[in-house]
């Protein structure tokens, strides 16, 4: 971030019935700039006072609550204390600085007690109020961050599970539509005209196995928990078991696979991880691809990195759907595709192995003409995984 360049405005409301400690907190405040250097943030403040409890409370109801309250213990009238108690009957997002003269473990106590994340004793000096406004500043900047990762983990467990729903629905109704043909006999006695239907389920099932392996994989990855044994190999023989692994399914659809590069490829890795990223693109490059096409691989050694390609004739995307391809649940549905049975996790799974040796991968398209996906592991790994 520039020096110039602020994260956002703070609004802090001073509450004091005494103008000279409102006037000194106000100027003390005026242009300061709240840093957090290790968190990359800059916040300015907005002031604004009030000089009383009743104020204080005016003032919530009428701006909003505060990001910060600088909030007088003991006024005429309504007290701080009371302001507190009013505020914990609707709980805000705010944190409240205690201003006492009165700076008593009992005073401590009984501020905490309603919500007060510190207080400051009378007399303070200037130093020493941006001290504990810098400490609660990091605090709320801690809160909401916590809170904004709580929310976005029940909002993606929600759409998980809306998911995973759908894609099991329509296999699983399927199946059991299968089901009812044999046992109400729909086709008569003869064994052999249920083939179809038998086949049909058992392709039903496969999908929703990829898909719990796939889910399985993902949750590995993310989860840090995915045992890895990263061993001296050469990449050349991990890429070519693949492509054979995929010659008989490509087979069935007169799709030729080929394998280019010569000379083995020493590499650092765990087999299993390259071998699911392969499989991955190698399983798309079939699907998506024209019956009587070409799938070509490419290994190349640049000496600090490793590039690996996989090119097809198929279908091919749009510059707008290679942007959303590496999602999670992300499958391009159209004409040409809606057929097609996938999880939508595959690419994701690529990414974020890749990412684990500090690597990348990309993608380029033309419509009707192909794809090629490269992926780039340096040649080390990353310690503990590249970024997420």
């Amino acid at each position: 971030m520039s020096d110039g360049e602020a994260s956002g405005t703070l609004r802090v409301l001073v509450v004091d019935d005494e103008p000279g400690i409102r006037a000194g907190i106000l100027r003390a405040l005026r242009n300061y700039e709240i840093l957090v250097p290790d968190l990359g943030l800059r916040y300015r403040l907005s002031c604004e006072e009030a000089d009383s409890g009743e104020a204080a409370i005016e003032s919530l109801g009428r701006a909003g609550p505060p990001d910060l309250l600088l909030l007088d213990y003991k006024m005429p009238g309504i007290s701080g204390l009371e302001v507190l108690e009013r505020m914990q009957k609707d709980p805000v997002d705010t944190v409240t600085i205690v201003i006492t003269a009165y700076a008593s473990l009992e005073t401590a106590v009984a501020a905490t007690k309603q919500g007060a994340f510190d207080f400051l004793a009378k007399p303070f000096t200037p130093d020493e109020l941006k001290s504990v406004l810098y400490k609660a500043t990091r605090h709320l900047i801690v809160r909401r961050e916590a809170r904004r990762l709580a929310d976005e983990r029940r909002r993606i467990r929600f759409e998980l599970l809306s998911v995973v729903a759908h894609e099991l629905k329509a296999p699983t109704a399927a199946i059991k539509n299968y089901l009812r043909m044999m046992q109400d006999r729909v086709l008569g006695d003869d064994l052999s005209a249920y083939d179809r239907p038998i086949e049909r389920a058992l392709v039903r099932l496969d999908g929703m196995r990829k898909l719990i392996s796939d889910l399985l994989d993902l949750t590995r990855i993310e989860s840090g928990r995915k045992a890895r044994n990263l061993v001296d190999l050469d990449l050349r023989e991990v890429v070519r078991g693949c492509v054979e692994g995929a010659r008989e399914l490509a087979q069935a659809r007169g799709i030729v696979v080929a394998m280019h590069g010569e000379g083995p490829v020493p590499f650092r890795a765990d087999a299993g991880e390259v071998e699911l990223i392969l499989n991955n693109l190698l399983s798309n490059a079939v699907k998506y691809n024209r019956d009587q096409g070409r799938v070509d691989v490419g290994l190349e050694d640049r000496g600090n990195e490793v590039v690996i390609t996989v090119a097809d004739t198929g279908i091919g995307m749009t510059p707008e759907e290679c942007s959303r391809l590496f999602g999670e649940f992300v499958r391009i549905k159209n004409e040409k595709t809606r057929m097609i049975e996938g999880s939508g996790l595959g690419l994701s799974i690529v990414r974020r192995l890749a990412h684990l040796y500090g690597g990348e991968v990309t993608v380029a398209s033309t419509p009707g003409e192909g794809s090629t996906f490269t992926v780039s592991l340096p040649r080390t790994p990353v310690p503990g995984g590249g970024p997420g």
